[in-house]
C-alpha cells in the first residue's frame, strides 16, 4: 500500500487545466513564444490563488507533457529555467494562502536545478491545507496506466495506489470532476485519462495568457449545474431540462469583464 505524507487533499472539487495557447497568443502579437509561457505562468499565479475560493480543493495544471521533450531544444530549456523560476518564486506564496504544492510525472529526465527546486517547494509547502496545487511535469497519462497495470494489481482501488506511484503522486485524490483545455483544441493530451473517465469537459478558444478567474468561475458555474450520474438514468426533473436545453448556451456576459458562455464550449465523458 502507498504510504504518503498526506493522507487526505482538501475538501472541493478536483479541477484539471490544460494550460494551451501560449505559443500562439504570443505569435499573434508578434512576441516570442517564450514570452508567452512567462505570461502564461502569470495567469497560472493568477488562477491557483483564486481556486480555493470557488470551491477547489485540488488543482492540477499541466504543465510540461512528457511528448514536450520534442519540442525545440532552446524553448525546453527555456520551459525548464521557467520552471525551476516559478517554484522558487511560488513556494512563499503558496504558504501565504495554504496551498500544497506536488508535483506528477517522471523525475529522471529533468535537469536537476528543476529536481531540487521540485523538492524544495513540497518540502516548505507541505503543511497547506486550504488548496492541494498539482502540476504535472514530465507526465503522460498512458505511461502511468501502463506502470500501474505492469505492477499487477488485483482491484481497482490497488491499480489507483499503483497509478499514484507510478506517477510521483505522494496524497490520493478523487477522479477529476472538471477538465478544461484552454487555446481552441479539443482533444485530451495525454492528461489524466484515467482519472477523468467521468469529468465534465469543457473546452475554450481563450488562450492560456488571457484566461482569467472569472472565465474559471463561469466554467465551475456551468459545473454545478449539472447532475452527474456516473452511468445511472437521469432524473425526471434532469431528463425534461436535457430535452429543451440547447447544446449551446449563448446568454449575455456574466460578471465584470467576464466573456459570454457562447467563448467556453461545454462538452461531458461518455456516461455509459
Amino acid at each position: 500500500m502507498q504510504s504518503t505524507l498526506h493522507p487526505k487533499p482538501p475538501a472541493g472539487l478536483h479541477a484539471g487545466i490544460i494550460m494551451d495557447g501560449n505559443g500562439r497568443w504570443a505569435q499573434a502579437s508578434g512576441r516570442s513564444r517564450t514570452r508567452g509561457h512567462v505570461q502564461g505562468a502569470r495567469v497560472a499565479r493568477a488562477v491557483v490563488e483564486g481556486s480555493a475560493a470557488l470551491g477547489i480543493g485540488v488543482l492540477t495544471l499541466y504543465a510540461f507533457s512528457s511528448d514536450n521533450w520534442k519540442r525545440p531544444a532552446a524553448e525546453v530549456r527555456s520551459l525548464m529555467r521557467l520552471l525551476r523560476v516559478y517554484l522558487r518564486s511560488e513556494a512563499e506564496r503558496c504558504i501565504e494562502h495554504g496551498i500544497r504544492i506536488e508535483v506528477i510525472g517522471r523525475r529522471d529526465r529533468l535537469p536537476p536545478l528543476v529536481a531540487r527546486e521540485i523538492a524544495a517547494a513540497e518540502g516548505l509547502t507541505a503543511r497547506g491545507d486550504r488548496l492541494l496545487l498539482r502540476l504535472a511535469i514530465d507526465y503522460s497519462g498512458r505511461n502511468a496506466i501502463l506502470a500501474a497495470a505492469l505492477a499487477g494489481p488485483t482491484s481497482r482501488r490497488e491499480f489507483a495506489w499503483n497509478l499514484d506511484r507510478a506517477s510521483h503522486a505522494r496524497t490520493p485524490v478523487s477522479e477529476v470532476d472538471l477538465l478544461l483545455r484552454t487555446g481552441g483544441e479539443r482533444r485530451l493530451s495525454d492528461f489524466m485519462l484515467w482519472e477523468s473517465a467521468y469529468a465534465e469537459l469543457v473546452f475554450t478558444d481563450v488562450p492560456w495568457p488571457a484566461f482569467t478567474v472569472d472565465d474559471l468561475a463561469i466554467a465551475v458555474r456551468e459545473f454545478r449545474g449539472r447532475e452527474r450520474r456516473f452511468g445511472g438514468a437521469p432524473s425526471p426533473s434532469q431528463a425534461r431540462v436535457a430535452r429543451t436545453r440547447p447544446i449551446l448556451a449563448n446568454p449575455p456576459a456574466i460578471g465584470n469583464g467576464s466573456r459570454p458562455l457562447s467563448e467556453i464550449v461545454i462538452a461531458h465523458a461518455p456516461r455509459r
